[in-house]
């Protein structure tokens, strides 16, 4: 059986963002498969009593510091939305709805929606813009809109979180390998170790 690790994310997680660009090289270096594993990082923070770093002054502008020095070393560009930090409740639950409904066009969603995000920072509070995000993307802006008002999804995305709650994750992005857990971009060097000690 090939290895495999889960992937647990939020689209407003600039620290994600990073690690999904790293993804397809990670995979192909590795040989592993991945579980994407969709989150509402407010909700686990909520559950927690916890609350994003950025919104801790001195901890926030060391935290955004770090990230452009990883983004400049792996050539990805970084940048940071208006309002950040987003609430991303609709952009994850239209994540879980194609998902869900079309897996086949998961990636291409997150690709598009990290890209608004962080690679080309974007209002994604506006609904126009996510509209035309969408519509570049080739995705059919009101058939989206409509996965996150769907009861169904709305529910899969809550439960993702409870269950992220549940296994102990308190950031984004979180990997588990064979029930270890590892948290943040910049252990993706120790999620490769694991994966090379997995026996499945």
């Amino acid at each position: 059986m090939a290895k495999r690790f889960e992937f647990w994310f939020d689209l407003g997680s600039p620290a994600a963002y990073l690690a999904w660009k790293r993804l397809p090289r990670f995979l192909q270096r590795t040989g592993a498969s991945v579980a994407y594993k969709p989150m509402l990082l407010g909700g686990v923070f909520k559950a927690q009593g916890n609350a994003s770093p950025v919104t801790i002054p001195a901890k926030g502008k060391w935290l955004l510091g770090d990230l452009q020095r990883y983004a400049r070393r792996d050539g990805v560009p970084l940048g940071y939305p208006p309002g950040f930090p987003i609430n991303t409740l609709t952009l994850m639950r239209q994540a879980i709805g194609l998902q869900m409904r079309k897996p086949e066009r998961f990636t291409a969603y997150v690709d598009a929606m990290y890209d608004a995000i962080f690679g080309r920072p974007r209002d994604m509070r506006d609904e126009k813009l996510v509209a035309e995000t969408l519509a570049a993307a080739g995705f059919d802006p009101a058939e989206i809109l409509a996965l996150a008002a769907d009861a169904e999804v709305k529910q899969t995305l809550i439960r993702n979180t409870e269950a992220a709650v549940a296994r102990g994750v308190f950031g984004a992005p979180t990997f588990f390998v064979d029930g270890v857990m590892f948290w943040g971009q910049d252990r993706m060097d120790f999620v490769a170790e694991a994966l090379a000690e997995a026996t499945t």
